[in-house]
């Protein structure tokens, strides 16, 4: 919910709690330490979140991308914090299917 016009609206008023490629960037960002887990990002402009999506880029680039080569401890922090956005999102009426397209 990026608009180049407009600023970011944060995790918690994002689509299903941010179940976005844009709250993926803020969840990363939280699990290595870029920003504080609390931070939502409300009010960012785009620039500044396309900045946080590049240190999260470099960030991820030691590991390959990987969530099973990330040490024991971002490891277990990322389980944490993708397990309570996926929980909020379920009760929000997410649901993995509905990006579920036999197109792609």
């Amino acid at each position: 919910m990026l608009n180049r016009d407009k600023t970011y609206v944060g995790l918690d008023a994002d689509s299903y709690g941010g179940m976005t490629p844009t709250g993926t960037i803020i969840r990363d960002a939280q699990v290595f330490g870029l920003i504080p887990e609390d931070e939502t990002c409300k009010g960012w402009a785009v620039s500044r979140v396309e900045a946080l999506y590049d240190e999260v880029s470099k960030a991820w680039h030691p590991y390959g991308h990987l969530v099973s080569r990330l040490p024991e401890d971002l490891r277990e922090r990322h389980r944490r914090i993708y397990d309570a956005a996926i929980q909020q999102a379920r009760e929000l009426g997410w649901s993995a299917e509905l990006y579920d397209d036999p197109e792609i």
